[in-house]
This record gives C-alpha cells, sequence and structure tokens, in this order.
C-alpha cells in the first residue's frame, strides 16, 4: 500500500517515476527543499526511512552509519529520506542493485549534491537521476492545459479558443508567489514570509552545510542580490563580479570565490542556467555560449529584493523578466516530461535572440517567445520569423507565450499564440 499523503497533489513525474521504477533498479530524486520530493517519493512508496528525523533522535541515521545494511530492507519501492546524510548508501543501494537485479527497490531523496568523494560510483545502469523542481502552473491549478507542448510538435490541430484572461495583479502573485507545493493555497502575504525565510535559512546554514565549507554570508547574499537583479539575462561571472563589487565598494570578490558561491547554490538545487541553443544555425560561432540565469523558482529571486506584486506592476521592465522565469520554470517541466531540453538562442552579430528554445531527443525544436501583453505579439512573431528565415533546419512550431492575452489562436502566418495559464506538456 502507498505511503501517499493526506492532500498530496499528483505532480507531473509521478507518471515519469512509475515507468522508471520499472526499468531500474532505483532512482534519485534531486530538487531544491521543499519542492515536495518526499511526498512525491512517498506517493510511489511502500516503506519509508527518515535520515533526518528528530523525532526519534536520528535512529535510522545512527543506524546507516553504523551499517548501511540495517536500513534497507524494508518493502520495496523504498524510499531514503535525504540520502546524502550518509553518501554510502549510494554505493550500497547500487550493489543491492547489482545482487539481484530486481525493479523498483528504491527510491532516493535528496536535496543537496553530496560531497562526489564520498560515493566510488556512478551508479550508471542502476540509479536513474530524476530532476524535481517547484510546481508549475499546470500542477498548481492556474493553467487550464487547454494546450499541449507535445500536440505543438506533433502538428496537431490547435483550435482557436477564448480563454479566461487573468489580470496583471494575478500574474504578479503567480510570480512572487512561486510553486512551492504548501504556498499554493496560502494568501501571497504568508507566500512571501516564507520565501524570505527560505533564503535567510540557505544564508545562516545550508551554504556552509552543502559541503562542510565555510563561506562569507554577506558576500554570498551581495551574490544573490546579484543573480536576482539579472534574472532571465545572460550575465557572466565578471558581471556578477563587478555588481557585487558596486555593492560593496571597500571589498574586492576573485574569480574563484564567485565560482565557488555559484557552484554551493548549484549543490543546493537553487539556480538554473539555461543553455545556449547552437545546433542547426548558421553561423554558429556568431552564437553566444553563455547560459541564461534562473532562480529556480521566481520567488526566490522576489525574495531577495523584497519584490512584492505592487512593485513588479510598478516596474514593468523587471515584471517583464520574472514573468519571462515563470514561464521558463514551467517551460523546463514541461520539456523533460516530454523527453525534452530546454535552451535559450542569441546571436552576437546580429543582437537577435529567441527566449526558448526546446529541442526534443530527435533533434526536432520548437522556437519560443515570452511576452508579458498581448500587446507585443506582433513584435514577438516578427523576431521568430526573423529566426526561421536564419535557420537551415527549420523549427517544427513558433510560438509567442503571453501573460495578458485571452485567446489561443495560430495565427495566418503559422505563428501560435498561447496564455501562459492554457499551457500543459
Amino acid at each position: 500500500m502507498k505511503l501517499t499523503k493526506k492532500g498530496y497533489k499528483e505532480r507531473l513525474i509521478d507518471k515519469l517515476i512509475a515507468e522508471n521504477l520499472q526499468i531500474f533498479g532505483a532512482i534519485s530524486l534531486e530538487g531544491p527543499k521543499w519542492c515536495g520530493k518526499t511526498w512525491t517519493a512517498l506517493n510511489n512508496s511502500n516503506s519509508v526511512v527518515y535520515l533526518n528525523n528528530t523525532a526519534d533522535n536520528f535512529k535510522d541515521k545512527r543506524l546507516a552509519e553504523m551499517d548501511v545494511n540495517l536500513i534497507l530492507d524494508k518493502e520495496a519501492p523504498e524510499t531514503i529520506d535525504e540520502w546524502q546524510e550518509v553518501p554510502q548508501i549510494w554505493d550500497a543501494v547500487r550493489y543491492k542493485c547489482d545482487e539481484d537485479k530486481e525493479k523498483g527497490k528504491y527510491i532516493l531523496t535528496g536535496s543537496a549534491t553530496p560531497v562526489t568523494s564520498k560515493v566510488h560510483h556512478s551508479g550508471a545502469g542502476r540509479i536513474c537521476k530524476m530532476n524535481m523542481y517547484t510546481m508549475s502552473l499546470y500542477e498548481s491549478g492556474d493553467s487550464t492545459g487547454d494546450v499541449s507542448l507535445k500536440e505543438l510538435f506533433e502538428n496537431k490541430n490547435i483550435e482557436s479558443k477564448v480563454v479566461e484572461k487573468i489580470g496583471l495583479e494575478r500574474i504578479a502573485e503567480l510570480v512572487v508567489r512561486g510553486g512551492w507545493p504548501e504556498v499554493i493555497d496560502m494568501p501571497v502575504k504568508s507566500a512571501m514570509r516564507i520565501a524570505k525565510s527560505y533564503i535567510e535559512a540557505v544564508l545562516d546554514k545550508d551554504i556552509d552545510e552543502v559541503d562542510g565549507v565555510k563561506r562569507d554570508k554577506e558576500k554570498m547574499s551581495m551574490l544573490l542580490r546579484s543573480l536576482a537583479r539579472n534574472e532571465s539575462t545572460i550575465v557572466t561571472n565578471s558581471t556578477l563580479i563587478s555588481d557585487i563589487e558596486e555593492d560593496d565598494n571597500q571589498n574586492s570578490i576573485s574569480r574563484n570565490t564567485v565560482t565557488d558561491y555559484l557552484n554551493a547554490l548549484d549543490k543546493l538545487h537553487l539556480i538554473e542556467n539555461q543553455n545556449s541553443f547552437m545546433y542547426k544555425i548558421r553561423s554558429r560561432d556568431n552564437v553566444s555560449k553563455n547560459p541564461k540565469r534562473h532562480f529556480t523558482d521566481p520567488s526566490l529571486g522576489c525574495a531577495v529584493l523584497n519584490i512584492t506584486p505592487e512593485k513588479l506592476m510598478n516596474d514593468l521592465e523587471t515584471f517583464g523578466f520574472y514573468f519571462e522565469a515563470l514561464v521558463e520554470r514551467d517551460l523546463r517541466i514541461y520539456s523533460e516530461y516530454i523527453g525534452a531540453k530546454l535552451y535559450h538562442y542569441r546571436d552576437n552579430r546580429s543582437g537577435m535572440e529567441v527566449d526558448a528554445i526546446i529541442e526534443l531527443a530527435d533533434g526536432e525544436y520548437g522556437a519560443i517567445e515570452i511576452k508579458l501583453g498581448g500587446n507585443q505579439e506582433e513584435d514577438a512573431a516578427t523576431n521568430l520569423k526573423k529566426f526561421y528565415e536564419s535557420a537551415e533546419i527549420k523549427p517544427k512550431f513558433m510560438c509567442v507565450i503571453c501573460g495578458l492575452h485571452d485567446v489561443i489562436t495560430r495565427r495566418p502566418d503559422g505563428v501560435y499564440v498561447v496564455p501562459i495559464t492554457a499551457l500543459k506538456p
């Protein structure tokens, strides 16, 4: 009998977990704290071991430290929560999977990447690593799912349809609230407090505990502010350094320190790089190779900068970047669900950009522009058509994803226009 918690909301990744448990001996769910890994693992498990359980004075953790086999004997699938607390568990699970070749034995969950020297085997072929994120708008019930990303690739007939138009204030609330499972039904002000508390915990504790390295809290705070100010942009480490030093002109920060701090945030699954798309495009030497920077969830950047829905509505430029972050968070989740990857595109010579490129495993790809207002539709469509002309192999579809829009349509030029609150994978 599965250990599903009361009130659990189904996640897209549930279907992928069920599939992978039929293929691999174990799976590893990786993602930021509080994104729902444990509850999702329990929804697919028959037993569980909690290594961070203070109620029983960390009994299971102490048992695992003595002999990992003492905790690997429960009914399958068995969840081992926060396995990185005892890194030797990884190799033990890999060995157990080799012993009898049975599938679906273990689900490992972790909110930090452990020190790699303590893990001796990659687990390839035995343990399937799966990324988990906060909830998309479709998962949280804030998208109707009238348009499927998969069906756009399949060129299925997408019927024109008038949908409910949500207001600017509501979009701002969705950005600031974020997709953390426990805040979905909370008032926005309460959700904002939780996001701020999350950042405080990162600075007070997580940045040191992730790998045992002591880091300067103030410098990490300045790096987070720089990342938040540059959300959804192509920003180099050199720019981050300049940004930090401008904030604190009495102290400098080295490139090695910034790299180390970014690596720590990556280990905590708090930042995401949207890599550059360079495939099948002319003059690839001119294509930017720098990633676009994101927080895992837009609420984190808002918390760092103390951004409220009102502030977003009074600063439409910042609002545009954070709306893009919201959309690209969802596109990352939807892409992985259909076996695709999310990129961006920029030609350094011409300056032409495409906000999002989604590429399937077979090389087919779609090009997407993201605009907060429907009044920007024409410019976005024009840009997509220019990109189309520059591509040696044409995109499977072109789409403008909008915030303030109430119609799903395919324009005469073939460009789709879709509100983000109507999209699903």
